[in-house]
């Protein structure tokens, strides 16, 4: 999982609570930009500005269940095709970094990893989160999707009857969850009436 410099730091830290909830053991990678939002929009402040998982997600943060790498370890395990896993998200995607696994220049482990993704024909989500879009925000989201991404828009769905912002940021966990083919127990479907 990746977690870059875009606005809906909150879609991150769900996401990461419910594949931690749900067992699943994460490799993740956050960005310092990301660093910057969770501090700008959830108020969340880390020592030195390096990111620490237990201030990110509290009791929730099992010990191993988690690995963390730096951005810029280019040779860590994820930035390998023969590193084995399920799927890679990267929630939220900037704009930057969508434009870079669009053109495979891998500079950072986020964008690199997820080069191997497509390159392994790997399920990768790319959960971007900007507006309005212009044409070569357009044109990188197709370019990844015809390489075998999916593009999930962060974009609510109102359809299932959520009543709080949580309830809609756990309606795009749902969504993420799903297209990289996990179970969980989110229950905020379309209801036929």
């Amino acid at each position: 999982m990746g977690i870059t410099g875009a606005s809906g730091a909150p879609y991150g830290r769900a996401l990461l609570r419910r594949l931690v909830l749900l067992g699943y053991e994460v490799h993740l990678v956050v960005s310092r930009a990301a660093i910057i939002v969770m501090r700008e929009e959830m108020g969340l402040r880390f020592p030195a500005d390096t990111f620490n998982l237990s201030t990110y997600l509290g009791e929730e943060a099992l010990p191993g269940q988690v690995i963390l790498y730096d951005e810029r370890d280019l040779a860590a395990g994820p930035a390998s095709g023969s590193f084995r896993h399920s799927g890679m998200v990267i929630c939220p995607c900037s704009m930057k970094t969508l434009a870079n696994v669009a053109t495979g220049t891998g500079q950072s482990l986020i964008t690199r990893a997820a080069d191997s993704c497509l390159k392994e024909r790997r399920r990768l989500v790319v959960v971007p989160r900007e507006t309005p879009l212009s044409l070569i925000h357009l044109r990188n989201m197709v370019s990844i999707t015809e390489a075998g991404a999916v593009v999930l828009p962060a974009m609510p769905g109102f359809y299932a009857g959520a009543k709080t912002v949580e309830d809609l940021i756990d309606h795009l966990c749902l969504k993420i969850l799903d297209s990289l083919g996990l179970d969980h127990n989110i229950d905020l479907r379309w209801k036929d009436r």
